[in-house]
This record gives C-alpha cells, structure tokens and sequence, in this order.
C-alpha cells in the first residue's frame, strides 16, 4: 500500500515576511516494512529516526503501521508549528497595521494571504489520505492503529479550520487597512480645507487694499496699514476658535 503527500517548509526571514516551500512525500507500507522517499534531507522526519535509533517509544515495539502513522502524524504536527509561525506575523502586522500602516503592510497581507492558500492546498489532499485510511479496509492497518489515525484525521480537521480562521482575519485586516488610509487621505484633506478656508477672508481684504485705485481714503491714513494687519489677525482668530468649537481641529 502507498501514498503520497507533500510536506510543507517555512523560512522566517523577519518579523512579518517569511518564504515557504514544500517536498514531495511517498510512503509505501509493507507486511515488515515501510519505505519513504523524500526531496531533500534533513526534515521533520528527523525526531522519529532518533528515537528508532535509541530505542525510544513504542515505535520500535509496534508494527511498520505504527511506523507510518507517525511519519503521517509528523507531517501533520509541522503544519501547527508552521500555522503557529504565521500567528505570530498576523498578531505584529495587528499591531503595525494599527500603528503605522504603509504599503509594505498591504504587500504582507497579501503576500501572507496567498501562503495560506498555499497551505491549504497542501492540507486537503493529505486529509483525504489520512481519511481513506482512518475508515479502515486495509489488512496492512490494524485496528489499534485506526484510533491513532483518526487522532491524526482530526488534527488535520484542525490544521484546515485554523487555516480558515487566519484567511478570514486577514481579509479584515485588509479592510482595516483601506480604512485607516482612507481616514488619513480625510484627515489631510479636511486640514487643508480648513487652511484654504482661513484664507479665504484674508486674500479677499488682501485684494480689496491692493487695487490701488487713486481716492481710497484708508491708503491717506498713517494706521490704516496696521489696521488692516489687525483686521485679518483677527478673523483667523475668529476662524480658528470657530472650527475649535465646532471640533473640526
């Protein structure tokens, strides 16, 4: 009896950016025996070699069934570390995203995004396996080992859900994004409003002195050009204290 499964790896490069990748697993589960091939050395399958060699467990005491449902149940144990590795990137990007949030936040949602999908691509087909075992009819698998199996059958039921979870909380992340910029994009405009409108007065008074028409009888007066400094002072005032009021500042 074989089977074939994929093992994911992932590299965390930072506290918000990581890179994964993935290896193609075959087992195939013999009367005596149990036969692996993988892609690359050194693995997850590494803890379940040491103990074999160290005569530790009940690895070495149960039958090659055993021997698979482990390798089967390690694979899908680096899942959860993988998927805790994840958790600890959305919670920082929780926090930056609240904080600071700049492109390279929205790059990492959706860079993050796509590794779950990723995940997720890699889960189902495992679970399907680790099922048609679960369910039995196989002479190679003994009864005992079933239990062990559907252990693993949930832990991928888990391992899915989990992966669901964190898609659904980066899809709120990205709208909480799109929030805050947009609240900032307002924040700007509604100051720059507020200064065009303080203004407003000011270039009309500025205007109205600056026609140099020839029998304005303010240009005569020697404190009509302070007058009319003090004149536009005090409007902004009145401006400002009005905008205040109203908590637009």
């Amino acid at each position: 009896m074989s089977t074939r499964t994929s093992a994911p790896r992932w590299t965390t490069t930072g506290p918000t950016s990581s890179s994964s990748s993935s290896e193609q697993v075959s087992l195939i589960l013999g009367q005596n025996y149990v036969i692996s091939f993988q892609e690359d050395e050194g693995d997850i399958f590494d803890p379940i070699r040491e103990r074999i060699r160290n005569s530790k467990g009940v690895i070495r005491r149960m039958g090659p069934d055993y021997l698979a449902y482990s390798l089967l149940d390690a694979i899908v144990d680096n899942y959860f570390a993988i998927l805790e590795r994840l958790g600890d990137q959305i919670e920082f990007l929780e926090e930056e995203l609240v904080v600071n949030p700049r492109t390279e936040t929205l790059q990492t949602i959706h860079s993050l995004k796509r590794d779950l999908v990723f995940l997720r691509k890699s889960v189902w087909p495992l679970r399907e396996v680790v099922s048609r075992l679960e369910r039995g009819g196989f002479d190679l698998i003994k009864g005992t080992t079933s239990v062990y199996l559907r252990d693993v059958y949930d832990h991928t039921i888990q391992v899915i859900d989990s992966i669901e979870t964190y898609r659904d909380l980066l899809s709120g992340m990205l709208d909480i994004y799109l929030s805050s910029v947009s609240n900032r994009m307002n924040e700007i405009m509604k100051l720059l409003t507020i200064i065009g409108t303080i203004f407003i007065p000011l270039s009309f008074i500025a205007g109205l002195y600056g026609m140099n028409f020839a029998w304005m009888p303010e240009l005569a007066i020697w404190w009509a050009y302070p007058a009319v400094l003090l004149l536009m002072f005090s409007v902004s005032i009145v401006m400002v204290l009005y905008f205040r009021s109203k908590r637009w500042l």
